[in-house]
Parts: C-alpha cells; structure tokens; sequence
C-alpha cells in the first residue's frame, strides 16, 4: 500500500497543529461557532444528536494492521469502545468530545491517516473496488489511480470551495463494484482497439434526495490526461453549479439542466485550454504502481489437499466460504470476507477488541492489509486457502463469520435517529426487527443474493435508491414512515428503485419486507434472482400483497 512521503506526512502533521489551535481559540470564546464550523467540517467533524462525529478517510478503503490497532486505540481511549464503517469506506467515531478531537487527529497521524476534506463543500475520499488487484475479472488495478487522484485532490486551491461536496469512484474491473454510475465524478479503466488502457470518464451520477445515473462524456480518455480532464470538469462545475440552493447544488444537477451536450462541449473546450503542459507522466504513474506490487503468494497453496477436505466434512465451514468468500487471481488464494452484520450488531459497527483481533488475523493471514467495503464490512483479500479453516474458526469465535454476504441480512444501514442531527426516521432498530424475522440462515440463502439499504432521511447515505429493496425513512406531522422502493441496483446495469406505493408505519415495515420476500419464494423462476424477477413482472404482485389490507 502507499507510504507517506516526507511532503505527506508534513502536511498532516501541520494539519493537525493548525487545528489544534483554532480548536483552542474556539473553547476559550475567541472563535465563533459559525467560524469555526466551516473549520471542524473540513477536518471531519460534525455534530450529531448526542456528540460529535469525526469521519476517517479511508483512501480507497486499504487499511494496514498498523492503523487498524489505532483505531481500537482510539476506540478505546476517546470513544465508546467501538467505531463505525460507511458505505464510502470510511470510518466514524460517535462520541469523541471536541476538546480531544485534535488529539485524536494527532494519534491518527502518527500512521499515516487524517480527516481530512471527509465533509465540507469540498473533493472527498476517492473510493474504488474493494476487490482492487485481486478479482478476477480486473483489467488493471486501480489502486495507483486512486492515489494519484488522492494527492491531486488534496487541498487543491483553486477547488477548496465548491458548491457542494464533490465525490469521485474508480474501477478497474468488468464489473462496478465501486458504484461508479453514481458519483459525481465515474471513472472506468477501459481498454482501446489498441489494447491500451485509458479510462471511460461518467459525470453527473448521485443518490440522496435526486437519485441519478451518470453520463458518460468521453467514452475513452488517455492516462496521460486524467488529472487535466478532471480539472477542466471541476473548472465547469465551479463555474456553474448553483449556490443558491444547496439541494441543486450537485453536478448531477448542473448537467440535467445543462444538458449533456452542451455540459460535454463545455468541458471539452476547457480542457483544450489546460491539457498542454499538465500531463500525467508514465514514470509518475509507474513509480506509484510500485507501491502496489502483489504480495509474496506461495506457489504450492494450490497443492494442499486440507481445504477440500474441511469443505467435505464440516457443513457450516463450507456454507461460510460459499457466502463470504470470493474467488482471487491467484489460484490457491480467496478474499474472505469478514461480516459486520452479526443479528445483535448495527451494521457496520465493530469494537475495539474486534479490531485488535482483525489486525493480528490480518498478520497472519493476509500480508497485514485490511479492506473496507461499500457495504459497511470488511475484507482480508488476499488469504491461502490452506488457511481457511483456522480463520473461519477465530473468526466465528469473534462474531465476524455471518455466513451472510450478499444475502438479505447483509443490510446497509444508516445511524438514522440514534446518532444523525438529520434523519428523519430511526433504522437500527428496524433493522434488528428484520434480522430477528428472517433468523433462519436456510431461509435466507434460498433467497439468495439481495440487497436491502436502508437510510433514515432523504440524504441516503446507506443508498436506499439502488438497494433491491430500498427503506427510506421519512416524517409524518412528528410520526416515523417508511417509503420502500424495489429494483434498484448499483452495479453495471444500473438502475434506481420504483417506489412500491404508500408510506408504510414504522410498525409494519418488518412485515413489509417478509410479504415482499413471500411474494418472490411464491412467484420466481428456477433459480431466478430477485432483482431479475422484479424486472420481469414489475412491481405490481408486490403491491398487490403488501397493501391487501390497506
């Protein structure tokens, strides 16, 4: 993974004074709340119902073992024991107090990782594929890229005030694993008839309250001109984008009333004016590849007969590697995933002991990396099989073994009313109701892969409008409802939610969701998937079911 360079670590540490002081000067009364809130936000604070929340940036969601244990430490010394994992691969401490935050910033420095730009009006965390450099399907690894565009990103001035927070995802594989179709900024790592990578460059894709799938505005762009391209993007937003009213503040707007013609000429013509002179130089792009070489993998994992015959004999062993690992470019390896969706624990969620764990597993048996994912868990990638056995069973002991990726408890889930100064509705309780519904794990892989998100205000920070069944929270004279969407989908055919009819009572929402899987068990082909059959018979037999007694 990328190590700090004397600039990088510079630049943190005098972050971290600089902060220190005007945090100093606000508690003794010498800055204004008003002052200092555009201050706090671009360090990753914000303040929440009960305390502050300090967001982490997780580039492109790679973790050491080192960093890891700072977490626990800072888990433990300055929170409630435990920290909370996003669906843009960050992390989020809840209850830190103001007055330490500068020393939380400090602990966090000291292996290489900060808050910085992860909320304000400015370019966030770039994310990726979680499976970067190991899956399969990659056509190259767009690690490299990630950090590229991290540095660039970084304290940019000319883009530090932008109308609206400015989100950027990269993937590197046939399949979108980084939903990439709904981010400001998408890019593809693409191939030309040549054979020479380039990138497919999307604008214009966002969630929340204007649910839209980018567009895309030049089908392949060379490496050597990423960072300008970019620019000139950014140049056309900030130029453009409204500041008038901050819900049509976002790209995605500016290009829906722009067009997309007319918002490609616009960009076009800009980056004629900025491309000569402002390449991305091969031996640039080489020397950061360098920080991404594979790990050590041994030649004879595959030779190793014990894998096979733990699958053969232990039943629960072998239904955990079907549903939480996935296959890995070298034969012998898997990347496990570690569940942070156990039936009494708020997705994403994961304590300070959990992580010191994680860090020593990772030690062991994953060359000391750990990922984070787009659905709030985690993931040791690159893990010999021969060693699948032995992990599953320290993993299990941990309540990190749910045999449940993918599947219907495998919930994205906001903080909703517990922790958010925003939402409108509560989720991690509704979502427990879920889980406790659908307790029998049979059950549930015969469902098969679904995806259920579940945001508690309009924002939709867990993604309700791409979930296959999305649970929107909303607020009713003082009164918690529910909407729910089916048929989203956040992968290569992209797709937003069709609202299935009604608001439904906070009370009804778990039956909801157990008539709209009845309806699926009832009326599905063989082996047919629930996104699939809602594409081929619509919504209405859902609705027919879910509202019968209305």
């Amino acid at each position: 993974m990328y190590q700090y360079n004397e600039i990088d670590q510079t630049l943190v540490d005098e972050r971290v004074a600089q902060f220190r002081w005007q945090t100093e000067q606000f508690l003794k009364g010498e800055l204004s709340e008003d002052r200092f809130r555009a201050l706090r936000l671009r360090n990753g604070i914000y303040i929440q119902i009960h305390a502050p929340m300090l967001r982490v940036a997780i580039p492109y969601g790679l973790l050491s073992s080192k960093q890891i244990r700072k977490l626990a430490h800072i888990a433990r010394t300055y929170d409630k024991n435990y920290c909370h994992f996003t669906t843009r691969q960050n992390v989020q401490f809840n209850w830190p107090k103001i007055e330490q935050t500068p020393d939380i910033l400090a602990e966090l420095a000291t292996v290489q990782m900060h808050a910085i730009q992860t909320s304000g009006n400015c370019m966030r965390n770039t994310t990726s594929d979680h499976l970067a450099g190991v899956c399969v399907d990659e056509i190259e690894d767009p690690r490299p890229y990630c950090e590229v565009i991290r540095q660039w990103t970084t304290l940019h001035p000319e883009f530090d005030y932008l109308p609206r927070k400015f989100k950027i995802a990269v993937s590197g594989a046939v399949h979108d694993r980084a939903a990439t179709q709904f981010h400001d900024v998408g890019l593809h790592l693409v191939k030309n008839d040549a054979g020479v990578v380039g990138f497919k460059v999307l604008v214009g894709g966002g969630l929340g309250r204007t649910p839209i799938i980018g567009r895309v505005i030049r089908p392949y762009l060379e490496q050597r001109h990423l960072l300008s391209y970019l620019e000139a993007i950014l140049r056309i937003y900030n130029l453009f984008g409204r500041r008038d009213n901050k819900y049509k503040a976002r790209i995605k707007i500016l290009l829906k009333e722009t067009g997309i013609e007319k918002f490609t000429a616009m960009v076009e013509q800009e980056w004629q004016l900025i491309k000569d002179g402002r390449e991305l130089s091969a031996d640039t792009v080489t020397a950061m590849k360098a920080h991404f070489i594979p790990p050590a993998y041994l030649p004879n994992a595959v030779g190793d007969k014990s894998f096979a015959l733990y699958l053969a004999s232990d039943s629960a062993f072998a239904t955990w590697v079907k549903y939480n690992t996935v296959a890995h470019k070298v034969t012998g390896y898997k990347a496990v995933f570690l569940s942070l969706k156990a039936p009494d624990v708020p997705p994403g969620d994961v304590t300070d002991i959990q992580l010191d764990a994680i860090a020593d597993l990772a030690d062991r048996y994953s060359f000391s990396e750990v990922r984070t994912t787009h659905r709030q868990n985690l993931i040791f990638a690159d893990v010999n099989q021969t060693d699948l056995y032995a992990l599953w069973q320290q993993l299990d002991a941990l309540k990190l073994a749910t045999p449940n990726i993918g599947t219907a408890t495998d919930i994205i889930c906001c903080p909703g009313l517990d922790f958010c100064s925003l939402a409108n509705a509560s989720s991690i309780d509704v979502t427990k109701e879920i889980n406790d519904a659908l307790d029998d794990m049979d059950y549930v892989h015969d469902i098969g892969e679904l995806k259920i998100n579940f945001s508690g205000c309009m924002n939709g920070c867990a993604h309700q409008s791409v979930g296959h069944i999305g649970i929107l929270g909303v607020d009713k004279k003082g009164t918690q409802w529910y909407q729910i969407t089916l048929g989203g989908s956040s992968d290569n055919e992209a797709a937003i939610g069709e609202r299935l009819g009604p608001a439904v009572a906070k009370s009804e929402v778990t039956q909801t969701i157990v008539t709209i899987l009845d309806v699926y068990v009832q009326q599905r082909l063989e082996e047919e998937s629930f996104l699939d059959m809602v594409k081929r018979v619509g919504i209405s037999p859902f609705q027919e079911q879910v509202y019968a007694n209305h």
